[in-house]
């Protein structure tokens, strides 16, 4: 879990008006102590009225509550506009993702604006003239490991090639282009940055390995070397 969904958590459970111990809290999302006080203190210093009961934990100021979102109708028209287009995104776990996500945005639209949304979505084609087979269910879980630093083994199969190749890379970023997703990772094999598809990624595998952020710039990678793999 990230940080800012146990912090989201953390004070979900204090609106209920629940008495909670840090050490509960620990158990719970399987964090040190110490870092559950960093949490406390986070939400304190985000304005969060968090109330400390010496000897017993903590809990919520009375009365206290987050004001709910609010949505013009421009703005939920470009989220509706965002899911015609992610929805074209070949990769399964992407679209999933953000049809999950904005399930939960739409859940606090008005109820004008869900009407005009639900019109406006039947009336939102995106044609797409690339016949080229895409397919892949890996960039979520690809991206974790980029913000994550983690080490990635993959079998890697180049366009037009039958040889399937074993790297262990380090994931730095990616691009879109032209409908496909391109990673950039620095190949242990090659001792360079390469770009990887990720449609022709057979088989990955996250690592609990992670490794030094190289401080990746996509202005120095295009004018070094604008696709190698």
């Amino acid at each position: 879990m990230s940080q800012l969904a146990r912090l989201i958590s953390i004070l979900t459970l204090l609106k209920s008006k629940r008495l909670i111990t840090a050490t509960e809290l620990s158990q719970k999302y399987e964090v040190s102590i110490r870092t559950i006080y960093r949490d406390i203190r986070k939400l304190e210093d985000a304005g969060v009225p968090v109330i400390t009961i010496e000897g017993r934990g903590y809990s919520i100021m009375d009365g206290y509550t987050v004001a709910p979102v609010q949505f013009t109708e421009k703005q939920a028209n470009a989220l509706i506009t965002a899911e015609h287009i992610i929805n074209q995104s070949k990769d399964q776990s992407f679209v999933n993702d953000f049809n999950a996500a904005l399930t939960k945005i739409k859940s606090v639209f008005r109820t004008s604006i869900q009407e005009k949304s639900e019109l406006l979505s039947d009336k939102i084609y995106v044609l797409n003239n690339n016949r080229e087979t895409i397919d892949s269910n890996a960039l979520s879980e690809i991206q974790l490991a980029i913000t994550n630093f983690n080490l990635v083994e993959i079998n890697y199969q180049k366009l037009n090639q039958e040889n399937v190749s074993f790297r262990t890379i380090e994931p730095c970023a990616m691009y879109s282009s032209e409908n496909k997703w391109i990673l950039i990772a620095w190949c242990h094999l090659r001792n360079d940055y390469r770009a990887f598809r990720i449609d022709r990624i057979r088989q990955f595998k996250i690592l609990q390995d992670t490794f030094k952020d190289r401080q990746f710039s996509f202005r120095e990678h295009f004018k070094a070397s604008p696709y190698k793999h």
